[in-house]
This record gives structure tokens, C-alpha cells and sequence, in this order.
């Protein structure tokens, strides 16, 4: 491990460089980041999952860097061409590019019009324009003639081309036209000639000019994917006479009178727009590309870890609403535990548009609807919100009003459901069952419990990215996986009901070690205790260590196992219960919480604080669930129609998905509001995800409501 890296990491995130070490160590030794995070905060200083993850990230590409350095210094050196100044350089360098510049002179190049001419002997006579001492230029280039290069034209041309591809390799030059781009430059888009954009998604992009620092992440991207369609053309620009006067001309031609300065020029100008700038606007725009592929993937992420972290709604029999129109409303009822028990399938809505629906039709949908809610006693109907769920949610709502039901309803994003209803995970599950009725139990699963539910589907399907399919696919699915084992381990598991894929996410197990202990389960039965699962085939030691603390059995006699209590930490628990005379089957109770808090624990265990603070927590709530914190989904017992709004109307609302520009919030109609960021706050708002986050129910006031567009505009603030 490298001590200077470990201190540049730690100056990079403001922390100890202890502390880095310590994670880096730990990291090493095969500790996973969750296991890290809640169970060895003693060891780190109480850094949580995500300091943790940049520890990893920035030592390595510090690691990455360093390599790179000595490589170039090597590779410089075979040359014959390092100096102290160079490698003194070299180690001054804080990120790849820098190094890369440094390098660019020297490396190996294909066949280029100056190596050409280098080839041709017109090295020196580049070197004599640079020197400008105001000689006889067309008598100098005529030494330089032979059977390559038969005119004074010829040898001063390919001179400039050696002078050129030196401009454009000078980091000095790469750094200042990075820096001035950065600071004075224009993204400027334009729509291509003949290009057809029949949706007019592009528009706003068909001459649009905006200074590249100000540019959000969102519009990069969404030029990208306009360019990328054919349909837009997208430049950088700048002062380009200011930038060569400034940064060029003045540095390279030491005599603007001398007879081989108007040579300089031509030279530096064709190295500019031929080699320099094109080479700069590409890396420049991949870096805001990367950018805003990192901030798309960060709202992503955090839309993600909220959608998850929506609450179960515990202990209900809910039936499962799938729209549709032609194929009718497929119907499932779950049990409390998301058992499937029963399906069924109504046409309450018009089959195309010439159709009138009959009253019997309509009746014979209702008395269904009925039956299921009165037979299984459903208490919530949860309706997906893709085709047909506007006219659905208006039967429901009729249905529970006139037949006067004890029951509300819920619309869920059906994102994803029709790929998890078709993939072989649905199959195996449901193997009798069609792909919409699968769809139907999925849609009321994802109320009963989200997280078990949304992790069995690829999270790109779920609908909470903004132009995910934009950025590094390799970068997001990292990112993504980072956050479901974030949250499924900050949640906790209950072994003997979760699933194979909610299981591959806690710390230390995989698809494989997760197998063995649902084969285990299918054998044995229940787990009775963590003791058990420690004898299971597959799951060794390390593994056991990594996992146990998330997995929790709340069959067992031992109360410790319902909680997030290491076993590690059981024997010096039980110290501390004996010494204040307290019983392990009383944690939770009113006077076991009294005792507990009313004592300095510190004199009695040897534990660290933090370690001790988590054990007090766990041992006065020991069935806490971190979700129940997050806001409940609106339920619902009416509809709402776009005709009924009008603006300074006050609503209350789900937020369904945050973006840079805004958030969408469900208020009931079929098309969600969107709330600008302009109209988050009176304050200026860096980001809405400062303001609201997926799940958040909120009060919003209608501003804009259009009809033909379909479109509502909402605030959260009344004007």
C-alpha cells in the first residue's frame, strides 16, 4: 500500500489518512463495503458506504495514475529524451491527461505529414523559422532540396507541418485552449439539412447557442442523442483570434516584422484548426459527455435508493390491477405474505374506439370487482399506470363508491413489470399463468413490499433515469448494483422468506452462496437460528462473517437474531444485559428500554462508541425497519380528471421521478405534473434533488394546466 497515495486520498475527501488506510486494509482482505460501513465503524471512524466507495475509486485511480507516470518516464527515457525538467514534470502531475500532454511529442506515431517531412530532412529548417531572426527564408529552404522535396514551396511546407504538429502538442497550448473553452466557450447545436425530426423532440436544440459552463448536464446529453440520430449537428466555438493572439502567436513568433513570421502563422493556424482544436473540442466534449453521464447516474442512483426505500404496505390483501383495453383488466389477489391467490379478468373499457361498451359488460365487471374484494376482504387495489389506467382508476373509484366498499386504491408504476412478468425468474414462479396476469400480481407485490419486488427487475426498466441509455452502460450498472446492495443491507433480510435475487444483494453472499441457503431452507425448512446457517454448504466462514448480521431469523429463541447485532458482539451484549439485570427476551419493552438508556454503557463493555451506539439502537428498536421513516404511497378512494384543475388549485402528490430540470409528481391524473425547479423554492435551486426525492409526498399548487398537450404545471409554492 502506498503511503503517499493513501495521504493524497485522504486530502482529496477531507478525512484522516488513518482512516483510509484502515478501509483500504479491510478492503483488502476481502471485507465487503456494507459489512465495512455498519460493522467496523470502530476500525474506519464511522464512515458510511459511500465515503467508503470513494475511498476505493480515488486510491485506485491515484494507483492508476502512478503507474502511468512511471511508464511515460520509462518510455521517454528509451528515447533518450528525459530531462529533470520532464520527470520533474511528470511527478507534478495531478490527472491523466496532464500526463498524456507530456507525452503526446514523444510517443509513437502513425504516418503524419510531419513525420513525412521530418523523414524528408526538414527538421532543422522548422527550427530556423522558430528561430525568427529575420533571414532569407527562400535561400535557407533551398538547401534543403532533393529528390523528396524538389521545391522551395515543398521544403517550407513541410516544415510548417513539423511546426504545426508542435503547436498542437505543446501541453502548455492543449491547457490553455482546454482552459479557455472551459471558461469563454459555446456549445452551439443546429439541425442538420434534411434531417426529419417528426416528434419535434429536438426543437429546442435547432439553433441554440450556450456558453459550455453553464450548459446542464441534461441538454449535453440530450444533444448527444440528437447528434447521434442524425438529426442534430453540434460544435464548439470561441474567440479564436483572441485565444492564438494571446496563447500562441505572441509565444512562438519572437518577431512579428521578421521575413518568417507570416510562415509562423500559417503554420500555427493550420496546427490549430487542422490538429489542436479538433483534438481539444473531442476531448472536451467527451469530458462534459462524462460528466453529465456521472450526474445522470448519480439522479439515478438516488431516485433508485428512494423508489426502494418506499414502504411496505404490511399485512394487506391487495388485489392487482393490469389495464388494458382489447385483452381485457387482468386481476390478482395476494395474501398478506404476496402469496398468489387468485385471478381473474374484466372488460370494463371499449375494445377500439368505434366500440360502445354495454351496460352488462360494465356490470358484469363490477360484480367481479366486488366478489374479489368481498371474498378475500382486499383492503387496497393497486392499479398499474400504463394503458388504460385513467379509465381504470375512474371504474375502481365508481365501484368502490357505489357499492360503498370498505377499500381504497393506488396507482403503481408498472415500469419494468411486463419484463419481469416475461423473464424466467416470472416463469419458473408462475409457470400456469399468462405474462399480464404475472404483470398483475407484480403490480400488487410492488405495493405490499417494493423491494423485494423492484429487485427482481433490471433497474434501467424501473423508470426513474433520466437518458440512461446515454451514458457508460458499464459505469451505471455499477453504480446501480452499488445501490441496491446499499439498500437491501441497510433494510436487512428475513432469511426464510426472501428471494434469490434479494439474497445475492447482502453483503458477502452471491447467486451462488444464496442458492445454497434457499436449497437449504427447501429441505430443512425454517432456519431456527444464525447459528444454523453457519453449518450450510457453501456458506463459509469469511462469507458467514460478511453476511450474518444482515440476515434476520425472526423465528429464533434468540432475539439478538431479529436484529442487526453481529454475533461477534453477542457475548459482550449478554455482559451488559447480566450487569444491569435485564433479560435479552424483554429488548423493546418500555422498562428493558429504560434501564438500557439510563446507563453508561461504556463501563461495563468494552466496545467502541459507535459500535455500542448501534447495539443500544437495535436493542430498544429491534424490529425498526429504516423504510418506515419514508412516505407511504397516496391512497386513493376518487379520481381526478385534467378538466377539473384549475391554476392556484392546491393538490397533494407522489413524486414519481426527480431530474435535473424538474420533478414529476402523480396527483392523480394519467400524465404526471411536472414542478420546474424554478418553482421548487423562491431561493435559487442548485438541484431539485435538494428540494424533493422519489417517493416524497408533497403539496403542490396548479400553475399552467394545457389540454391539448395534455400538460399540467405544478409549483411547490403558492404565487
Amino acid at each position: 500500500m502506498d503511503e503517499t497515495l493513501i495521504e493524497l486520498t485522504a486530502e482529496n475527501l477531507n478525512i484522516k489518512s488513518s482512516q483510509v488506510k484502515a478501509t483500504l486494509e479491510l478492503l483488502e482482505e476481502g471485507a465487503t463495503i456494507p459489512f465495512i460501513a455498519r460493522y467496523r465503524k470502530e476500525v474506519t471512524g464511522n464512515l458510511d458506504e459511500e465515503q467508503i466507495r470513494e475511498i476505493e475509486t480515488i486510491y485506485t485511480y491515484q494507483l492508476k495514475l502512478k503507474t502511468r507516470k512511471e511508464e511515460v518516464k520509462r518510455l521517454i527515457k528509451e528515447k533518450d529524451k528525459l530531462t529533470p525538467e520532464i520527470e520533474t514534470a511528470i511527478d507534478a502531475c495531478k490527472i491523466l491527461s496532464e500526463v498524456e500532454d507530456i507525452y503526446l511529442p514523444y510517443k509513437e506515431k502513425k504516418k503524419t505529414r510531419a513525420t513525412t517531412a521530418i523523414s524528408y530532412g526538414l527538421e532543422p529548417l522548422a527550427d530556423f523559422l522558430l528561430e525568427c531572426k529575420n533571414k532569407d527564408v527562400e535561400a535557407e529552404a533551398s538547401k534543403y532540396l532533393n529528390e523528396n522535396v524538389e521545391t522551395v514551396e515543398a521544403a517550407l511546407n513541410g516544415a510548417k507541418d513539423i511546426i504545426a504538429e508542435r503547436i498542437s502538442e505543446e501541453k502548455d497550448f492543449r491547457q490553455a485552449l482546454r482552459d479557455n473553452l472551459d471558461k469563454y466557450g459555446f456549445i452551439v447545436s443546429s439541425i442538420k439539412k434534411n434531417a426529419v425530426d417528426e416528434k419535434q423532440l429536438y426543437a429546442l436544440y435547432y439553433d441554440k447557442r450556450e456558453m459550455i459552463k453553464y450548459a446542464p448536464s441534461h441538454r449535453i446529453l440530450a444533444m448527444n442523442r440528437g447528434e447521434n440520430e442524425g438529426i442534430l449537428k453540434i460544435k464548439l466555438e470561441h474567440d479564436i483570434e483572441k485565444f492564438l493572439s494571446y496563447n500562441i502567436y505572441k509565444k512562438v513568433i519572437k518577431n512579428i516584422n521578421a521575413t518568417e513570421a507570416p510562415y509562423l502563422k500559417e503554420a500555427i493556424d493550420d496546427g490549430y484548426s487542422r490538429l489542436l482544436f479538433p483534438s481539444i473540442e473531442r476531448e472536451t466534449r467527451s469530458n462534459l459527455t462524462e460528466k453529465a453521464g456521472e450526474q445522470a447516474i448519480n439522479v439515478f442512483q438516488l431516485n433508485l435508493e428512494q423508489l426502494l426505500l418506499t414502504p411496505p404496505l404490511k399485512n394487506r390483501v391487495i388485489l392487482g390491477f393490469d389495464p388494458a383495453y382489447r385483452t381485457g383488466c387482468k386481476l390478482a389477489v395476494i395474501g398478506v405474505n404476496g402469496d398468489f391467490v387468485y385471478k381473474d379478468v374484466i372488460y370494463p373499457h371499449k375494445k377500439n374506439e368505434n366500440e360502445v361498451v354495454s351496460e352488462e359488460r360494465i356490470t358484469a365487471s363490477e360484480t367481479k370487482v366486488v366478489n374479489l374484494v368481498k371474498k378475500f376482504n382486499v383492503e387496497l387495489i393497486a392499479i398499474g399506470n400504463g394503458t388504460a389506467s385513467r379509465e381504470s382508476q375512474e371504474f375502481i373509484a365508481n365501484v368502490i363508491k357505489k357499492y360503498n366498499l370498505d377499500c381504497a386504491y393506488v396507482t403503481v408504476s408498472e415500469a419494468g413489470a411486463s419484463v419481469y412478468s416475461a423473464s424466467k425468474l416470472a416463469i419458473d414462479e408462475f409457470p400456469d399463468l399468462h405474462v399480464e396476469e404475472r404483470s398483475a400480481i407484480s403490480i400488487a407485490r410492488r405495493v405490499l413490499d417494493p423491494l423485494s419486488e423492484l429487485i427482481k427487475i433490471d433497474p434501467k426498466s424501473i423508470g426513474v433515469g433520466q437518458y440512461q441509455h446515454d451514458v457508460n452502460q458499464s459505469k451505471l450498472s455499477e453504480a446501480l448494483d452499488f445501490t441496491i446492495s446499499k439498500v437491501v443491507n441497510n433494510v436487512g433480510v428475513n432469511v426464510n422468506t426472501a428471494s434469490l435475487e434479494l439474497l445475492s444483494y447482502v453483503s458477502g453472499l452471491n447467486k451462488k452462496s444464496a442458492k445454497s441457503l434457499i436449497d437449504y431452507r427447501s429441505k430443512q425448512g425454517l432456519i431456527k437460528n444464525r447459528e444454523e446457517i453457519a453449518k450450510i454448504k457453501g456458506i463459509g466462514e469469511k462469507t458467514y462473517t460478511q453476511a450474518i448480521g444482515f440476515l434476520k431469523i425472526y423465528e429464533s429463541n434468540n432475539p439478538l437474531d431479529k436484529t442487526f447485532i453481529h454475533p461477534e458482539s453477542y457475548g459482550e451484549v449478554e455482559k451488559i444485559l447480566t450487569s444491569l439485570n435485564l433479560d435479552a427476551k424483554d429488548i423493546g419493552s418500555d422498562k428493558f428500554n429504560e434501564v438500557l438508556t439510563s446507563k453508561t454503557l461504556s463501563n461495563v463493555s468494552s466496545l467502541g462508541e459507535y459500535t455500542l451506539n448501534d447495539i443500544v439502537e437495535e436493542l430498544t428498536k429491534p424490529l425498526r425497519d429504516i423504510r418506515d421513516d419514508y412516505p407511504t404511497p397516496v391512497l386513493k378512494s376518487d379520481v381526478l380528471h385534467i378538466e377539473d384543475l384549475k391554476v392556484g388549485m392546491e393538490l397533494e402528490g407522489s413524486v414519481r421521478s426527480v431530474v435535473d430540470f424538474g420533478a414529476f409528481v402523480d396527483i392523480g391524473l394519467h400524465d404526471d405534473g411536472l414542478v420546474h425547479k424554478s418553482k421548487m423554492s423562491r431561493n435559487k435551486v442548485n438541484h431539485p434533488l435538494d428540494i424533493v426525492s422519489v417517493g416524497d409526498i408533497v403539496k403542490v399548487y396548479v400553475i399552467d394546466v394545457d389540454l391539448k398537450k395534455n400538460r399540467v404545471g405544478l409549483s411547490l409554492f403558492k404565487d
